[in-house]
């Protein structure tokens, strides 16, 4: 009787240990549709190297229908280049983002891609996404950036850049869990040719 008095109040902490970890999970905000990096590489385009990559996701209701009001999203691709190095920090020649910008226009009822002087028109939000889900030729890598013979960790994200949006969006964006919508860094190795000098 003694032995089990001394370990009830051990049994009881662990339940309710147990039980505060469960109520904790469940309320803590659960993580919008994440983007899904299905594909990324890297081919040699003449001056350097081009990124291809493919991306996967969904606008969620609330996306979906802040477009529908003409509320612009930004999606932001970084890519950047590194190489390990035991002596000191991370070498890392490259770091450059490409942001696009999607909209809807009521009067023309087109949805429009735009990406620095390029602009798209769709007649479909599906048909807009495409293009943002598919980079391809994107110029990412200088030959004069890198060095022939060594090996490289390529690392490629895609995000909602909410920052770019219009200031009253961006403090609902901060609270509201639609709003965040991004990809973990997809990694890979990347060596250059001995010839690429």
């Amino acid at each position: 009787m003694t032995i089990s008095k001394r370990f009830f109040p051990l049994r009881l902490v662990a339940v309710l240990w147990i039980g505060l970890t469960f109520c904790l999970a469940a309320a803590a905000p659960a993580h919008a549709d994440p983007i899904a990096v299905q594909r990324a590489s890297l081919q040699a385009d003449g001056s350097g190297w081009s990124l291809d990559a493919r991306f996967e996701f969904e606008l969620n209701s609330s996306l979906v229908e802040a477009v529908n009001r003409g509320v612009p999203l930004y999606f932001t691709t970084d890519f950047e280049l590194t190489r390990a190095r035991w002596y000191w920090f991370d070498e890392q020649p490259v770091s450059i983002s490409q942001t696009w910008r999607l909209s809807f226009q009521p009067l023309t009822r087109e949805y429009r891609v735009t990406s620095g002087g390029l602009q798209l028109g769709f007649g479909s939000l599906d048909d807009a996404l495409a293009v943002i889900k598919h980079v391809t030729s994107w110029h990412v890598i200088d030959r004069t950036q890198v060095r022939a013979g060594e090996t490289y960790t390529a690392s490629v994200r895609m995000a909602l850049d909410t920052a770019l949006m219009p200031k009253p969006f961006q403090v609902d964006a901060v609270n509201n869990r639609d709003w965040s919508l991004a990809s973990d860094w997809k990694r890979f190795t990347f060596t250059v040719a001995e010839h690429a000098k």
